[in-house]
């Protein structure tokens, strides 16, 4: 069933026409990724089909009783209410339905026989427990804690939290109202990685209608089944995943580009009779040639792919090339505040970099990842241990703030200030590669765009030949085309670099290592983001593992661990075994007899734990991925049951991994 429809969609500013002629359908059920450059109408389209903006040609349909919800990138959030009193009153007519429910029952005790009360009564409290009624407050906190709402925050005014939080609470109403359909405007904006799996698995279940437009390419993946381009005024329609997009709009454009190639050929070609004709100056040749005009100007031509806007043109190059060990470190540690205001961030954190690593940074947010970038670089002091940079390392900074840009000069004079020995011309050719061309040159840095700035701030990298690059968040505010166009310069670069990142897709690209910072030191993970992601998992759960088997069996069988060894101990000699002689021959094989007896107990007992521990990891991937399902998170009863399932399962796991490590030493 079609619930958006779109046909010929016109949308213009004056002469700049940002939308032309613009169709497509989405039927129930349908996930559509919207994407495209910065500027290219993403959001436009967003607000004309919400009713925000209004369009000068074409018309659309939307299904009728159909509820929208729209997340708007800045979250759309002014209320002076608190976090909790908005997500309130979204579930208010609960509250209605359990005063009605109330004054029935004290209607009904008053008039047992009544039986119209008693139907009344019961409509009403099946209509409740259908609606959610009793599950809705755990829904509530459920999505809010989902969204990074801890408790000591449900009574904060909404005038008071910041951007990020307004977004997330913003979507997380959104998520709690469940429209028919879902426009999403960048919501992976403000998430962290956890938030963001969260979400995902949220969407794969949600039974509506999803349209987001989103520049996370590894989101678009995991919840889009469909995408929309928009590319030159135009919309492009892909059926599959971002991944499946990728690799068809390469083939289109590749098809297309021999189409353009071979019409330029064929209009060069009857360029060149045309003026052959009219050199001879002949009547027949003239008309002739008039005929050859006549149809090359009724030709439909074929504009050249890979659109109007360009592409920007980057690549790293080192002025000179770094010793082998490029960064080495070791404890470092950092406390922010004195006293009882002190705030550790992390420490016991080692480091050693060698030279053409391209090495990304995770961890949580607030846990000091920039903080330790700039400890790198030498712009803060580690509160301990040391660091150590190898020969002729050159550092370049891509900083997430673009607070190393000086909002007051122009975009021309931000390479001048870096740059002097440039000529303008010289200059605004490099800027051009970059997609400031014409009086965009002259543009005060400060009224440029977040990708502008990050266009610009790559650039000056670029133009400053460092062999290591530390990057802090380099692809927030580019668009698709940018991000992979930055992603090949990077792995085109000889030298080094040190990224931290949120980007998942990028993260699956461009890492040859991934260090996760926690509070207590530095995990490294040699891979990419999905090695990295399985390899966690396995470890966090083998950390939970063995707590089962009880102080009992852990006593057992590291008695029975000793006794092997002091028999291995004997079979050496008389005097390891505390005999002043030498052991006879039969000695010696009874001893070797039971050592081997010992060491084949100890491998059926490792087999035995092996077995009970596969079991138990599959059991808990099965919980765990019941926990994510909607009706279960928004059922307490049934969430609450699984979930004390899991933790008894994670805790027999964690002794069972207890046991099977002392079986090991």
């Amino acid at each position: 069933m079609i619930v958006v429809s779109a046909k010929e969609l016109t949308k213009a500013y004056g002469t700049d026409v940002i939308l032309d002629k613009v169709s497509f359908a989405i039927n129930g059920g349908d996930r559509v990724g919207i994407i495209g450059v910065n500027g290219a109408g993403k959001t436009t389209l967003l607000k004309m089909l919400t009713g925000e903006m209004s369009y000068e040609s074409g018309d659309f349909f939307i299904a009728a009783d159909t509820q929208i919800g729209y997340l708007k990138q800045d979250g759309g959030f002014d209320s002076q209410k608190t976090v909790i009193e908005e997500v309130e009153a979204i579930f208010g007519h609960f509250p209605e339905m359990e005063r009605e429910m109330e004054k029935l029952l004290a209607q009904i005790e008053e008039n047992v026989e009544d039986h119209k009360l008693l139907e009344r009564y019961d409509a009403l409290q099946e209509e409740y427990k259908n609606r959610g009624g009793y599950t809705y407050k755990s829904e509530m906190t459920g999505v809010l804690s989902s969204m990074a709402f801890k408790e000591d925050s449900y009574h904060k005014k909404i005038s008071t939290l910041s951007g990020g939080e307004r977004t997330r609470l913003a979507l997380a109403c959104l998520l709690l109202r469940k429209p028919d359909i879902l426009f999403l405007d960048e919501p992976t904006n403000h998430l962290d990685i956890g938030t963001l799996k969260w979400l995902e698995q949220y969407l794969k279940n949600y039974k509506g209608t999803i349209v987001v437009v989103s520049h996370d390419r590894y989101f678009l993946d995991q919840t889009v089944n469909r995408i929309f381009e928009i590319e030159n005024h135009k919309l492009n329609i892909y059926e599959g995943s971002y991944s499946f997009y990728a690799v068809e709009r390469k083939n289109r454009r590749e098809a297309e580009l021999r189409k353009y190639e071979k019409q330029k050929k064929e209009i060069d070609r009857q360029e060149e009779m045309i003026r052959r004709f009219k050199q001879h100056g002949t009547e027949k040749l003239a008309k002739r040639a008039a005929s050859r005009e006549k149809r090359l100007s009724a030709m439909e031509l074929t504009e050249r792919p890979g659109g109007s806007h360009g592409k920007m043109k980057l690549s790293f190059k080192e002025n000179f090339q770094s010793g082998k060990d490029v960064i080495y470190a070791e404890n470092l540690s950092k406390t922010f505040g004195y006293g009882a205001r002190a705030k550790e961030l992390f420490k016991n954190v080692d480091l050693d970099i060698k030279r053409g690593e391209r090495v990304c940074i995770v961890g949580a947010n607030g846990i000091g990842k920039t903080t330790l970038l700039k400890m790198l670089m030498g712009d803060l002091v580690a509160g301990t241990g040391r660091i150590k940079h190898g020969h002729n390392v050159q550092i370049g900074y891509y900083d997430q703030g673009q607070l190393l840009l000086n909002n007051a000069n122009t975009v021309i004079d931000e390479l001048h200030d870096s740059y002097r020995l440039y000529t303008d011309g010289e200059l605004r050719n490099i800027l051009g590669r970059f997609l400031f061309r014409g009086e965009s040159v002259f543009l005060n840095v400060g009224a440029l765009s977040g990708g502008e700035k990050a266009r610009l701030s790559l650039l000056k990298l670029m133009m400053s030949g460092s062999n290591v690059l530390i990057l802090d968040e380099p692809t927030n505010h580019l668009d698709i085309e940018s991000k992979e166009v930055f992603e090949e310069a990077l792995l085109d670069f000889p030298g080094t670099c040190i990224i931290v990142s949120h980007d998942r897709y990028f993260l699956n690209r461009i890492p040859t290592r991934i260090m996760e910072l926690t509070a207590d030191g530095m995990e490294n993970y040699l891979g990419a983001y999905d090695y990295y992601v399985e390899k966690k998992q396995q470890i966090e759960s083998g950390k939970k593992y063995l707590n089962e088997l009880g102080t009992k069996g852990a006593a057992s069988a590291s008695a029975g661990k000793t006794m092997g060894a002091q028999g291995i101990g004997a079979g050496v000699s008389g005097e390891a075994a505390g005999f002043g002689e030498e052991l006879s021959s039969a000695e010696k094989r009874k001893l070797q007899k039971e050592k081997e007896a010992e060491e084949r107990r100890i491998k059926r007992q490792k087999d035995a734990l092996e077995k009970d521990i596969a079991e138990l990891e599959e059991k808990i991937a099965e919980l765990e991925a019941e926990v994510c399902k909607v009706e279960v998170a928004t059922d307490h009863v049934k969430l609450a049951a699984i979930s004390g399932e899991l933790e008894e399962k994670r805790a027999v796991l964690e002794e069972k991994y207890d046991l099977w490590l002392e079986l090991q030493c």
